[in-house]
């Protein structure tokens, strides 16, 4: 498949890295696709050393480039670039596309613990939607660490939960399957409507607590019914 990541931050990469050495299409959408060398970040290597992991199926491009090669597009931004990126993606190169999007709309203005700079009464995913309608956006993968997201297996034999949801109920079943063939997820909670956006994004305070708590970023949630 053709898959389109916007961001390439750890999470871009990391879901980049996966997808490629599965056989998918990928491009890497970034600001500056030229500057190979520089490095990107926490924990993200330079685009150089990331080809190199990458392999044959993975180049960087733009974000425009990156978009309207996507059969499918994946926004893994930071949450305060989202809306940005996704406009230097353009609005036409998304239109009819399932957008996956992993971000958060973290704020690290005051420091550590980050706020929530969108929250209660509207979420990220939803000012997603409403800028680019012709979009069929799905929230997914943003309630758990980036390494989790693509091998769920490597806790408790991936017997833990993962959250998903978005206005176009086909576009939702289609992401759910994606979970499944991309990286194994099992249990997968569809929660509706991009609304529910708002609950998954509010998980993220209790994340980073419990990160600080259990002093490791490789844990999840159970929904035990």
């Amino acid at each position: 498949m053709k898959i389109g990541i916007l961001g390439s931050g750890m999470v871009g990469q990391n879901l980049g890295a996966a997808l490629a050495r599965a056989g998918h299409d990928i491009v890497l959408g970034t600001r500056t696709p030229d500057d190979l060398d520089r490095e990107r970040g926490r924990s993200a290597k330079s685009l150089r050393a990331w080809l190199d992991q990458a392999g044959t199926h993975a180049r960087v491009a733009t974000f425009a480039e990156a978009a309207t090669h996507g059969d499918v597009v994946v926004n893994a931004t930071s949450g305060a670039g989202a809306l940005e990126a996704l406009r230097l993606a353009g609005e036409d190169s998304l239109r009819g596309k399932v957008v996956i999007d992993t971000s958060n709309p973290l704020d690290f203005s005051r420091g550590m613990p980050p706020t929530l700079s969108v929250c209660n009464n509207d979420s990220l995913g939803e000012r997603i939607q409403r800028a680019f309608p012709s979009a069929r956006v799905v929230k997914t993968l943003n309630t758990t660490n980036t390494l989790v997201m693509t091998d769920p297996a490597r806790l408790a034999g991936g017997e833990h939960t993962m959250f998903l949801c978005g206005n176009d109920a086909d576009a939702r079943r289609s992401v759910a399957n994606y979970l499944n063939e991309w990286f194994g997820w099992s249990d997968i909670i569809d929660l509706g409507d991009i609304t529910n956006a708002r609950g998954m994004e509010m998980v993220l305070p209790l994340w980073i607590r419990l990160m600080g708590v259990l002093g490791t970023p490789m844990f999840n949630f159970r929904i035990v019914r």
